[in-house]
């Protein structure tokens, strides 16, 4: 157990603070929710009923969606963008995908490698995507969730107004749809560029985000 736990401390500790942060979020949220329920003359509602409303929904979606593009972004764009001295970038001399013997596929594959690395033809080329399809493929799942369940909510509140309700097009091409995605998605992008450029000046001594500690600032895609 201690050496499981020792293995898989990054992914347990993260999917540990994820559970919490969404629990906490789910509280948090019902008590504002139930506020304004009983501040416009409506019953609360339970805590299982708000966690499976359309108004918590919207709320965790445009999260996921924005940090799923912000990870598919960063991992395809770095393949031919580089940052010099950064540690989220590539040396600057190896832009592109790379030849068979760099990346270890095809005749070059190792014992070890994995199979579909081993294989080539059409398998290594879906695997050799493989991440960044899946990080796409998240993101558009989020963002269309986003889209469905902000639509239910928004049109809750337009019938609560004795508004018309509004078709999925008319949401998605909507200034209220479009504000919330772009205030998650400058945020993202702001700390992505922090992140590439922070790294060239300044260091944290035994973090693989961060070069050695006396590591020159122009030392490209070292890890301390």
């Amino acid at each position: 157990m201690r050496r499981f736990l020792r293995d898989n401390g990054l992914s347990l500790f993260f999917g540990t603070i994820f559970l919490l942060a969404v629990l906490g979020q789910a509280v948090s949220g019902l008590a504002q929710y139930n506020q304004q329920q009983l501040g416009s003359g409506a019953d609360p509602v339970s805590f299982w009923a708000y966690v499976t409303s359309s108004s918590f929904a919207v709320d965790v979606a445009e999260n996921w969606q924005s940090e799923y593009l912000q990870f598919f972004l960063m991992i395809v764009v770095t393949v031919w963008l580089v940052q010099r001295g950064s540690t989220e970038s590539k040396p600057v001399d190896e832009t592109g995908p790379e030849s068979d013997e760099q990346q270890k596929v095809g005749r070059h594959a190792k014992a070890d490698s994995p199979s579909w690395a081993r294989l080539g033809g059409w398998r290594t080329a879906i695997y050799s995507w493989s991440l960044a399809s899946v990080m796409g493929l998240f993101f558009i799942g989020s963002l269309l969730a986003q889209s469905i369940a902000g639509r239910a909510a928004f049109n809750a509140e337009q019938l609560g107004q004795f508004s018309d309700p509004m078709s999925w097009v008319g949401y998605v091409t909507s200034a209220n749809f479009w504000n919330r995605t772009l205030q998650n998605w400058q945020s993202e992008f702001l700390a992505v560029c922090s992140a590439v450029l922070f790294s060239i000046y300044l260091r944290q001594r035994g973090s693989p985000e961060s070069k050695p500690v006396g590591a020159p600032h122009d030392a490209t895609a070292q890890e301390g």
